[in-house]
């Protein structure tokens, strides 16, 4: 069989299996759609060709730890990789804006000295989806506690009343909404603080 014809999900798993090879011909498949992704972000050579190992370091890790669950989706989860790490670059080459929280239950404020730089808007941009897609994932009675004490900005007592349950089950289901996130965060390799 050509290396073509086989799926990259047989790839991985010929890899774990101990197939160096496998490994070589997922790198040599993908390699120029995410080393041109990491150049039209960074636009330097040299920076591009770390990411780009860096980015195969993590893979690699990943896979001999046996915490790679992506089956069929490995170009998808190698390029969210390699996005992670363009942003992190930035984050260490750059004045970037902090993520913090004033209090438990903001996910993040941005603070910025100035306008946002064209890498800046790019990271923001992507936090900001990011956390979107994360609350999309949550189930709808934890999504809408979270959606109103976060974009509302909407007191517990007022969610409590809104939804018709006591304080007690509003802070539950924030508290839940938060732990999944973390849990897709984690399991996603998401980076949305420095």
């Amino acid at each position: 069989m050509k290396n073509e014809m086989i799926k990259d999900a047989a790839l991985v798993s010929q890899y774990l299996d101990g197939s160096e090879s496998a490994l070589e011909t997922l790198i040599y498949r993908h390699k120029q759609r995410i080393y041109s992704f990491i150049f039209s972000k960074v636009h330097d050579r040299d920076v591009t060709e770390d990411i780009f190992q860096d980015c195969f370091i993590k893979v690699i890790k990943t896979l001999k730890k046996g915490k790679y669950n992506e089956e069929g989706k490995f170009l998808p989860w190698v390029m969210r990789i390699a996005h992670n790490l363009v942003i992190d670059h930035f984050r260490r080459n750059k004045r970037m804006p902090k993520f913090q929280s004033r209090n438990d239950f903001d996910i993040f404020d941005v603070i910025s000295d100035g306008d946002l730089s064209k890498e800046d808007d790019m990271i923001l941009d992507q936090v900001h989806k990011d956390v979107k897609n994360l609350i999309d994932e949550l189930p709808e009675d934890q999504k809408e506690v979270l959606t109103m004490r976060i974009y509302k900005e909407m007191s517990f007592k007022e969610i409590a009343e809104a939804t018709d349950v006591s304080i007690n089950t509003a802070l539950g289901r924030m508290r839940y909404a938060l732990i999944n996130m973390r849990k897709v965060i984690d399991k996603n390799n998401i980076i949305l603080t420095r």
